[in-house]
């Protein structure tokens, strides 16, 4: 087996680590083509290419966070993760739940280490002698960071328990209501401290700030449906391994809406107009 198709057996676990890192499908697109010049190089002198590839986009990733903190800093209105289709870092099936925009939310809050830890323990199973090295940390200290990033991801994915037959349920009855303009509706669909973000990275009409409780959310949406182009229509999708859906215009992606939903209601939703991360979902 030569090293290019020794490389594409480990292709999509590196490409869901570098996007549950980063946060973006082109960046991870990089960093995985950076590995694979990496490997090829040194293919020759590799004993285990899983862990060898593994720690290849890991540091990688570590270093693209150090850089990509100021172009955060600098981003307009609030950033949102890049909307993942199926067929991405969903592979095998079993890792989709980690994909879901509240989780990675929920990364971005943790420093690039704990983030790596976190994810290659708890989503990808290596034990923390395996970590160690690939974070340039002992296996001890590891399993504090991973305990540490444990807690603080369990307080804040608490707040959401969705089975995917309930949240198909809860997205269907959100589309119905905002296409009969169903003012009562949408109330009815959505938690009362419901937030809705949106992501337009300053180059497309989006809100500069969260929109937080059902009624404001409510009322928006009926405001800018008001005003919707008559090109405008919308798909069902999987977005981050749950049920939303993709807007366009004429044959353009204008957005990609994900929704987390608990105790029967609609809890949070994301919306990503910013185009630069919709060129992926258009091909």
């Amino acid at each position: 087996m030569n090293d290019l198709d020794l490389f594409e057996q480990h292709r999509d676990r590196l490409f869901g680590i570098a996007y549950r890192m980063v946060g973006t499908v082109a960046d991870a697109e990089d960093l995985v083509q950076e590995a694979y010049l990496r490997w090829h190089a040194a293919t020759a002198e590799v004993q285990n290419p899983g862990a060898y590839l593994t720690t290849i986009i890991t540091r990688l990733c570590l270093d693209h966070l150090k850089s990509a903190r100021v172009r955060r800093e600098e981003y307009v209105g609030p950033w949102l993760p890049e909307p993942l289709a199926p067929g991405r870092a969903d592979h095998p099936a079993e890792l989709a739940d980690a994909l879901s925009m509240a989780l990675l939310l929920v990364l971005e809050t943790l420093t690039p280490t704990e983030r790596a830890v976190f994810l290659l323990r708890e989503v990808f199973g290596y034990d923390y002698a395996e970590i160690a090295p690939m974070v340039g940390q002992s296996a001890v200290y590891c399993r504090k960071i991973a305990q540490r990033a444990r807690e603080h991801v369990a307080a804040e994915r608490s707040r959401f328990e969705p089975s995917a037959d309930e949240h198909a349920r809860l997205v269907d009855r959100f589309l119905a209501a905002c296409r009969d303009g169903d003012m009562e509706g949408l109330l009815d669909v959505l938690a009362d401290d419901v937030t809705l973000t949106t992501d337009g990275g300053g180059k497309v009409l989006a809100a500069l700030r969260p929109i937080v409780t059902s009624d404001k959310v409510a009322r928006f949406m009926l405001g800018i449906l008001r005003k919707a182009p008559s090109d405008l229509r919308v798909e069902r999708a999987t977005i981050n391994g749950r049920p939303g859906f993709i807007a366009f215009r004429g044959a353009a992606v204008d957005g990609a809406w994900a929704f987390e939903v608990g105790d029967g209601r609609i809890r949070r939703i994301y919306v990503v107009r910013n185009p630069d991360k919709l060129r992926h979902l258009a091909s």
